[in-house]
């Protein structure tokens, strides 16, 4: 809960419109709802935030298990857009930017684990000859995959908009959907290849099939990043890179971020309400009243930064039009976190984690990190011989052969069957029988709808919503839901989408 002494008083400041500056409420204080007042805080508008819950940055926050402060939701950012690293130096933390253990990442395929190729986007190879794209997908497999250099560019970006799966599917074959994307996928966007749009998931990915001409090509340009390669290794990122080293994380946890933010905000004298549930919102006389409670919050400008659905019910009785670009929830998504003396693990068997193919038998998870064995800071923190796994179940909608969307079973529902379900799971990854007996602390933690479900047809929806929030003037809607999934896309996008209601 926010305890600043100020809060009663800024509460009460901010019922009325200012007639001495320009004010601004902002509905949500996750990631993109602090980015969001910092900006308006930084251009002298005197700004409120509500945030329902008693914790602030949604899912980049933090928990306590055995001792550990470690975190709760995002723990690394990609670094193919320089826009987190970008806020981690304004904000005093850009000597704590680290890059992941060399080890890498692994696939658990249905015929056991394999390392995943060391260049690739979503799982795509930019190389199909790779030796470890090859023990994924055999001989047959890499000669499919090849035959993207001899397609013309048209394949998969005529449409205007096409799934992952179909893209993947038409240039290099299904093996590489598979054996590859599917487990990516899965473990980042927690949903089906089959349902997601490439341009949401993966902006840019298309186009650079088109300029460069296949795939593989597109891919290795994206991996390169915009200012090539002398700039990625003057960034920290030497080489070639393992696979899943195509981020970064900042020492202590991502979630030193939000102190940063909110440390900032604070002195910017932003005004901060946690445990403040946001139930109305209306048009006023020069500007929008939010309603929480018993409480209304006046202000000239509004920020709605709540996940889809939310944003939508908030803002429909004013913008009616919105109530039919309403989206879907996202899949509920359950991380569980082990704390284990267990020395055996010192040798880092499948290296920095493991993602897990669907296909995969006797395996509930959708992906395993072993985060001491990948953040080199963590396992500095910690005892010998101490270990610290995360494991993430929920992967949504699933799209079999016959096209017929289902949904999976529900998997372990409660903490203590998620409990002992990773157990089982960290087990069979990893290679080393774990027990009861070796747990030191674990923690369960729900994202209800958290992840954006960018299925096709959503950005054409997004580009309504924003037509649509922009006709009303001094009203900003911004989230993972609009900008895509990842901190990367959420604090790129932000800043834009607030300038408009910059005095």
């Amino acid at each position: 809960m926010d305890t600043d002494p100020d809060a009663a008083t800024g509460r009460s400041a901010a019922a009325g419109l200012a007639a001495s500056a320009p004010t601004a409420v902002v509905v949500g204080g996750g990631i993109s709802g602090l980015l969001a007042a910092r900006e308006l805080a930084r251009a002298g508008v005197r700004t409120t935030v509500l945030e329902a819950s008693g914790e602030w940055g949604g899912c980049v926050g933090s928990h306590v298990v055995a001792g550990l402060t470690l975190d709760s939701g995002a723990e690394s950012f990609a670094t193919r857009s320089a826009a987190v690293a970008t806020l981690a130096g304004e904000l005093g933390l850009g000597a704590q930017i680290v890059q992941p253990n060399p080890g890498g990442a692994w696939v658990q395929l249905p015929e056991g684990p394999r390392e995943l190729p060391k260049t690739g986007v979503l799982g795509i190879p930019a190389n199909p000859w790779d030796p470890e794209v090859r023990r994924s997908l055999g001989l047959i497999g890499s000669l499919r995959a090849s035959f993207d250099a001899l397609l013309p560019a048209s394949v998969g970006t005529a449409a205007a908009a096409t799934s992952v799966a179909d893209l993947v599917r038409a240039r290099m074959g299904r093996r590489v959907l598979e054996r590859l994307v599917a487990p990516v996928v899965g473990g980042v966007h927690s949903a089906d290849p089959a349902l997601l749009d490439v341009d949401m998931v993966a902006p840019g990915l298309r186009a650079g099939l088109r300029t460069h001409g296949s795939l593989a090509a597109a891919v290795a340009a994206q991996r390169r990043g915009p200012a090539g390669p002398a700039a990625q290794r003057g960034a920290g990122q030497p080489g070639p890179q393992k696979a899943g080293s195509a981020v970064a994380g900042l020492r202590g946890g991502m979630h030193t971020l939000i102190t940063a933010l909110l440390a900032e905000l604070r002195g910017l004298g932003a005004t901060l309400l946690s445990g403040t549930r946001a139930d109305a919102v209306e048009r006023i006389p020069g500007g929008w009243r939010v309603t929480a409670g018993g409480d209304r919050f006046d202000a000239g400008r509004l920020v709605v930064a709540v996940e889809g659905p939310a944003a939508v019910g908030l803002l429909a009785g004013t913008i009616p039009a919105l109530a039919a670009l309403r989206p879907d929830a996202g899949p509920d998504v359950r991380l569980v976190t082990l704390v284990l003396d267990r020395p055996s693990l010192d040798a880092a068997p499948r290296g920095t984690g493991v993602l897990v193919a669907p296909q995969s038998p006797g395996v509930r998870a959708k992906a395993l990190t072993h985060a001491t064995a990948k953040w080199a800071w963590l396992a500095e923190r910690t005892q010998p011989g101490r270990h610290v796994l995360r494991l993430s179940y929920g992967r949504g909608e699933h799209l079999p052969e016959n096209g017929a969307v289902t949904a999976p079973g529900p998997g372990p529902g409660r903490d203590e069957d998620l409990f002992e379900a990773a157990l089982e799971d960290a087990s069979a990854l990893l290679g080393v029988p774990l027990s009861q007996t070796d747990v030191v602390g674990w923690d369960v933690v729900r994202w209800s709808g958290a992840l954006p479900f960018a299925a096709l047809g959503h950005k054409r929806r997004v580009d309504e919503v924003r037509k649509l929030c922009a006709a009303e003037g001094n009203l900003a809607v911004v989230g993972g839901w609009l900008s895509g999934n990842g901190l990367a896309a959420i604090v790129a996008d932000t800043p834009k989408q607030v300038a408009s209601l910059l005095p």
